[in-house]
């Protein structure tokens, strides 16, 4: 994740019941805030000023640095079109073949590893370059064999696999956000 941030790419992030609020989450952990304060570049806020004089210079004071991520859970329109004229199943897949490029990220939660979207979504990446994340639990599920990395907590009953991963999103949030916006 780190760098696909550096080299200027996106997150893409889906799930599904619980773990479709953990997306939403995560992405409103990484275009905002979270630990640090995020300045944005003297570039952006410059032209602001520039542009726009105070109301410039006000705006430019409230934006924060954004890590570019995308919750694929919150685009009903096209999920529910997708899922009536084609296949509910590959709705994430095709919002990854459509938004994701090489060098991006997919992180995809499924608290079993089987969840045939997230199984879709990951196969897509892997033939569009796209780095893949499981975060699941128990055995990790069919999904194990196609991320490219997994973390899978100790954990098989879906309310507790959610539970722990709270605390291992948060952390990779808090990793990024400090390696990528903590004065140094």
């Amino acid at each position: 994740m780190l760098d696909c941030y550096r080299k200027g790419g996106k997150l893409l992030v889906a799930g599904n019941g619980g773990s479709a609020a953990d997306s939403e989450h995560i992405v409103g952990e990484l275009m905002k805030s979270f630990l640090f304060h995020r300045k944005i570049s003297d570039e952006i806020e410059s032209n602001l000023v520039e542009y726009f004089g105070e109301g410039g210079a006000q705006l430019a004071g409230k934006l924060e640095g954004a890590l570019p991520a995308i919750p694929m859970t919150s685009m009903p329109a096209l999920t529910s079109a997708f899922a009536n004229d084609v296949d509910a199943a590959v709705s994430f897949a095709q919002m990854l073949f459509g938004y994701g490029c090489a060098g991006d990220v997919f992180l995809g939660i499924s608290t079993s590893g089987n969840s045939k979207n997230i199984v879709y979504a990951l196969m897509v990446a892997k033939a569009k370059g796209i780095r893949t994340i499981l975060l699941t639990g128990g055995t990790g599920g069919q999904g194990i064999s196609l991320a490219d990395y997994t973390i899978c907590v100790p954990e098989t009953e879906t309310f507790k696999i959610q539970e722990l991963h709270l605390p291992v999103y948060h952390a990779l949030c808090a990793m990024l956000e400090a390696e990528l916006f903590q004065e140094k």
